[in-house]
């Protein structure tokens, strides 16, 4: 029997559980302040606002593709992760992190397209040249960190801001922007392969034993946006939507039920085909993204062997020590 049944919610207890941590999508467990458990929920997050549904599958979609990526870029800088000890699992090394989101962009869309249709021609202290249309590709990537929020909305704030606040220090800041750089620059190559374009994404960065990590997830479509190539140049020419492989299509269901996370503002009701056709995007994201074919990790009971694989791995890892 299949179980399809969305985990919206954990509340796992393991050995040497410190705290829990329960951001939009992800729960995540501090063991000892040593390690970190990331459980990827099937939560789903849009205009920061959690949404009451959760996706079947979509969990382990963003594990896989973060698990892969953060393999294939881990000569570029060390990152967070140990283990998956299931699909929706990542166990990792726990990092203080940065109190700032590392944004960058090769095309102009989402976010920064909507700031720029209103007038604004910098962005976190990024000046973009007048003339530029929805879509367009930058002359070179650019780099738009913004706050992390513990609560509501992520702010846009400048690299000097970020500075002479404290946020980072000047000489982490220039690292981070040289691994952001690096980062975005294979993960637009491993695209390409796949035939896709990456947009714009986002990293998270954080610190252990006084050296930079790449923390969180890398690459996915709830961090980042991708264009499909074929037919990119002649959408963008006739000023048309591109067809993109990202959570957007969640966005604009949305706000063409009125809702954009705006105060007074409710959430539309989720029906069972919309949430079904969500998961099925989310998995033709995951094999085009990655090239692999997705194979649904089906059990009768999810959260029991989400359960029992941590805890095995855990158990096994403090024997090891």
């Amino acid at each position: 029997m299949m179980n399809t049944k969305a985990i919206v919610k954990t509340d796992f207890t393991f050995n040497g559980q410190r705290n829990l941590y329960v951001g939009k999508v992800r729960d995540v467990y501090n063991i000892l302040d040593e390690l970190l458990v990331m459980v990827v929920t099937d939560r789903i997050s849009a205009f920061d606002v959690v949404l009451p549904e959760g996706i079947p599958y979509k969990g382990q979609v963003l594990n896989q593709i973060a698990a892969k990526f953060l393999d294939e870029t881990a000569d570029i800088v060390p990152n967070w992760k140990i283990a998956t000890p299931d699909p929706m699992v990542t166990v990792g090394y726990f990092c203080e992190p940065f109190k700032v989101e590392m944004v960058i962009r090769g095309y102009l869309t989402g976010h920064a397209w909507r700031e720029y249709k209103s007038g604004k021609r910098t962005i976190c202290g990024v000046a973009i040249p007048d003339g530029m249309t929805e879509n367009q590709k930058f002359e070179k990537p650019i780099i738009t960190p913004t706050t992390k929020a513990l609560v509501g909305h992520d702010e846009d704030i400048s690299r000097e801001e970020i500075v002479k606040t404290g946020l980072v220090s000047d000489e982490d800041y220039s690292m981070l922007e040289k691994y952001t750089m690096a980062l975005f620059e294979r993960g637009t190559e491993i695209a390409k392969k796949m035939g896709l374009i990456l947009v714009d994404t986002k990293y998270e960065f954080g610190k252990k034993d006084g050296k930079i990590y790449l923390i969180d997830e890398i690459h996915t479509p709830d961090s980042s946006r991708y264009f499909y190539a074929d037919g990119y140049e002649e959408r963008f020419k006739k000023g048309v939507q591109q067809k993109q492989l990202s959570k957007e299509f969640v966005r604009e269901w949305l706000m063409e039920k009125g809702f954009q996370g705006k105060e007074g503002q409710e959430v539309p009701e989720m029906d069972k085909p919309f949430i079904n056709s969500v998961s099925e995007r989310y998995i033709e994201l995951y094999e085009n993204i990655t090239g692999e074919k997705f194979v649904k990790s089906d059990s009768i009971s999810t959260i029991e062997r989400v359960k029992n694989n941590t805890a095995a791995f855990l158990n096994s890892y403090a024997s090891l020590k």
